[in-house]
């Protein structure tokens, strides 16, 4: 019987994302992931090198997800900046461990350090920056209150406003008395307005 990679490959990313997710990197055990996954342990290293290759590769993985996910643009046309804010969240809502993976990617790394496929990462949020400003109609950047405004600005202010209270509920739940999951349409309706409210 030949040997599905493919799937195999699949099962071990899949198995990584809840065990990297609470361990982060460094705490990840091989053993855990591949009992998960019903693999041999063995398979990880020629597939992916060693268990800091999986989680890079897992977190590649999860944020193309969220890529197909959650488009700046759809049929040719520009989402609505607040509508992409609350498509953002819901992808957050009902997929917590990303942000957790990028905590544990960023405390791992260091500040100056580029990460795992930073270029293609580079390269994805380009095209997010680009769509906002042709959804814009404006070469130059904004104006508010005399402080320009790069779409760069607005789509990391976006990004921020849809996720930081998943990254830390306690926070959210000492500031506005909730978590977002205990309340997830209000909180929703919350960032959608607060996007709107930047005027863009």
């Amino acid at each position: 019987m030949a040997w599905d990679t493919t799937k195999t490959k699949r099962l071990l990313l899949e198995a990584a994302v809840e065990e990297f997710a609470a361990h982060g990197p460094e705490g990840g055990r091989i053993d855990r992931i591949a009992a998960a996954a019903g693999v041999n342990k063995e398979r990880i290293y020629p597939y992916f090198g060693g268990k800091r290759q999986l989680f890079d590769a897992v977190v590649q993985r999860e944020l193309e997800q969220l890529a197909a996910a959650v488009p700046m643009e759809e049929d040719g046309r520009p989402v609505e900046l607040p509508e992409y804010a609350g498509r953002v969240f819901d992808y957050h809502l009902a997929h917590p461990h990303l942000l957790r993976l990028l905590q544990w990617e960023a405390l791992y790394g260091e500040v100056a350090a580029p990460v795992a496929g930073e270029e293609l990462r580079a390269a994805y949020y380009a095209e997010k920056v680009s769509a906002l400003a042709r959804a814009r109609g404006e070469g130059a950047d904004a104006v508010r209150g005399g402080v320009p405004l790069s779409p760069g600005d607005l789509l990391y202010a976006v990004v921020a406003l849809a996720g930081w209270q998943f990254a830390v509920p306690q926070l959210a739940r000492m500031i506005l008395g909730g978590t977002a999951d205990e309340d997830p349409a209000a909180r929703r309706a919350a960032v959608v307005e607060l996007v709107r409210r930047l005027g863009v």
